[in-house]
């Protein structure tokens, strides 16, 4: 199992929670009732599923898949907003404010090449967010993530083409 997939299995195990099996034992209710609290999933859990998010954008949109690629891009927005939310900073890194300063534009751009239903733009509008995530990294102090085009999809499952 190649790593995007593996990452995927994890993400949906986590937001899926505990299985239902230990979920009737009593020793169960009390440790997530008494020391867990509601579940908040952590920045990296978040940018874990941005970056599905991301990979999924590109295989939908430079097939031309426009409905598939809008939803996506949605889900992007909706990420970004749970991040900003959730982890408005970081240790020391302004999560919130960097996303509201450098994700706008790039977003945008996307949107109107998905409307346009234009391969060109949004593969050039793809680089730019593509970019901008590099650029959050860097000054963030995690220049180390940094994210390029999917070369092939960790998603076996999933057909990217438009439906015909």
């Amino acid at each position: 199992m190649n790593s995007l997939a593996l990452l995927a299995a994890l993400s949906l195990a986590i937001a899926a929670g505990p299985s239902h099996a230990d979920a009737d034992s009593p020793a169960s209710h009390e440790h997530s009732e008494h020391k867990m609290g509601a579940y908040v999933p952590g920045l990296g859990e978040i940018m874990a599923l941005q970056q599905m998010r991301h990979a999924k954008l590109w295989l939908a949109g430079s097939r031309g898949n426009w409905a598939l690629a809008d939803y996506e891009l949605d889900e992007l927005r909706e990420g970004f907003e749970d991040a900003a939310t959730l982890h408005p900073t970081h240790g020391s890194v302004p999560v919130a404010a960097m996303i509201a300063k450098l994700t706008p534009a790039p977003l945008e751009a996307i949107g109107k090449a998905i409307e346009r239903k234009s391969v060109a733009d949004f593969k050039s509008s793809f680089d730019s967010l593509t970019a901008t995530c590099n650029a959050c990294h860097q000054a963030a102090n995690h220049g180390f993530i940094r994210i390029t085009r999917p070369r092939d999809s960790a998603f076996g499952n999933q057909d990217f083409r438009p439906v015909r």
